[in-house]
């Protein structure tokens, strides 16, 4: 299959022309949740990314093994294999087992990305599914020497994999920096190099999630599990890996290592990876109490929200930044994308009202062109949505009866749409709850309520808000007047 889309690939940190291993077929591997808590927004703006690149590999015809993972196991609190595990720390906390905290957060995840209307991968493989795997995998790193076992903790042997491998290839770091920047180890500590790391843990014997192996009772480190499962699903080697940009440095960068060492090659030919998300400006975390969960997005329900935003209206924020840009969160640009979603889908309902000439004025190939040509260029959806404005101000101007359009060039506008809109961008409709007539019944409501306030008759004004709260909407009053979100 002739391909002109270049991705841009963190190994090499430029654009290439992407030639898969074994067309049509395309492996892609995106780290999943750690399902101990609530899915965060950093993790959604990585899944919608990564929906959107699925599905315009779909439409350029390929076809895709999308394989995203569930973390459920091995995930420990620090990268240096310290601290608790997370599931069981969760756990103890909620007086629950372990794998009730992953089914509830696990749920949860599922209904916050249908929400986003994100395809469903190929396969949703866990961690806890694939034990085997991974003591295979880890067997075989031992076997072919670069790893150890200590008191039932097995090691992978950073320094000895260095001497024939180049271990800081996708990160392109300094190993002599990467050791200064490490503490030197302690008496206590097995490990025999500082950027060694578990493949295997022994368990404690209060450990709750533990597993048989050669080595003893215990469990696998976070990083072997991709590597097992991607391995196991995609093989050796396969097109795309994918996931946040915070996992490079450590996690991917030894699951590169994990791959090399276990099948003397590299797992992924492509690496794929999303930028963070900022909060005005300042980097989004719970340490700086600016962070918020999809839910209080959609609800309004924070501090920081003037009020809530519909799920399509938040998919459209994320796709109108780069993949690899910066995702800066401001109730500024959410208003500005909501009325922009907003703008683009009354456009597209005046699609069915618009009536053919004998003549055309526009040229619908020419914007396709380009919509392809933005999408090829490393998945440029704010390119390809700048052309679609273009064919809201078409669709506006022919409606008017400004612009001439034929019979052939209104079936290329709704393949258009239809192509770009909903199946590449993943846009559809608001639900109910969000639609045009609900907004118009708020706004007959806020204004009945205002002039209430403006004559006294404030028991008036709280009826109607708090007749309002009753049934889930929520009133919030400021200087430029009151807006309204459904909890």
């Amino acid at each position: 299959m002739d391909s002109k889309l270049v991705i841009y690939n963190t190994l090499s940190r430029r654009k290439e022309l992407f030639e898969p291993i074994n067309p049509p077929l395309v492996g892609l591997y995106v780290c999943g949740p750690t399902v101990y808590s609530d899915v965060h927004l950093g993790n959604c703006r990585t899944f919608v990314s990564f929906d959107l690149i699925f599905r315009y590999l779909l439409y350029l015809g390929y076809k895709v093994r999308y394989v995203r993972n569930i973390t459920d196991a091995g995930h420990l609190e620090g990268d240096r294999d310290e601290g608790d595990d997370k599931f069981a720390k969760k756990a103890k906390l909620e007086q629950l087992e372990p794998m009730e905290i992953v089914q509830k957060y696990t749920l949860g995840f599922h209904d916050v990305l249908r929400l986003f209307n994100t395809l469903p991968p190929s396969i949703e493989p866990t961690a806890t599914g694939h034990i085997s795997e991974q003591i295979e995998m880890v067997k075989q790193i031992i076997e072919n020497g670069y790893a150890y076992e200590v008191n039932g903790t097995v090691y992978f042997d950073v320094e000895k994999y260095s001497q024939t491998n180049d271990y800081t290839l996708l990160t392109n770091r300094q190993l002599e920096d990467m050791l200064n920047n490490t503490r030197e180890l302690g008496g206590q500590d097995e490990k025999k190099g500082r950027l060694d790391f578990a493949l295997w843990i022994k368990a404690k014997p209060e450990h709750i999630m533990r597993w048989p192996s050669p080595w003893g009772i215990g469990f696998p480190g976070w990083h072997i599990e991709c590597s097992a499962m991607s391995n196991k699903y995609l093989g050796n080697q396969f097109d795309i890996h994918g996931g946040g940009m915070d996992l490079a440095a450590t996690h991917h960068t030894n699951e590169i290592a994990q791959s090399q060492a276990c099948n003397q090659t590299a797992p992924a030919k492509y690496w794929m990876h999303t930028n963070m998300l900022t909060v005005n400006g300042a980097r989004m975390s719970k340490s700086a109490g600016n962070g918020f969960l999809p839910h209080e997005l959609f609800s309004g329900n924070h501090p920081l929200l003037n009020r809530g935003y519909a799920p399509m209206s938040v998919r459209f924020f994320m796709l109108q930044a780069h993949y690899r840009s910066t995702l800066d969160f401001s109730n500024e640009a959410l208003e500005a994308s909501d009325k922009g979603y907003k703008r683009l889908m009354n456009a597209i309902a005046l699609l069915p009202k618009l009536k053919a000439s004998n003549t055309s004025e526009v040229n619908i190939a020419e914007i396709k062109d380009r919509c392809i040509q933005a999408m090829d260029d490393d998945f440029n959806s704010p390119i390809l949505i700048a052309e679609l404005f273009e064919v809201v101000r078409i669709i506006n101007s022919v409606y008017d009866g400004k612009t001439k359009i034929d019979l052939k060039g209104l079936e290329q506008l709704h393949l258009l749409i239809n192509d770009f809109v909903y199946n590449i961008l993943g846009l559809k409709e608001d639900s109910a709850e969000n639609n045009g007539d609900l907004e118009k019944l708020m706004d007959f409501l806020i204004k009945l309520r205002h002039e209430a306030k403006i004559a006294k008759d404030y028991s008036t004004s709280d009826l109607i808000r708090n007749s309002l709260q009753e049934i889930g909407f929520q009133l919030k009053d400021s200087k430029e007047g009151t807006i309204w979100s459904k909890s």
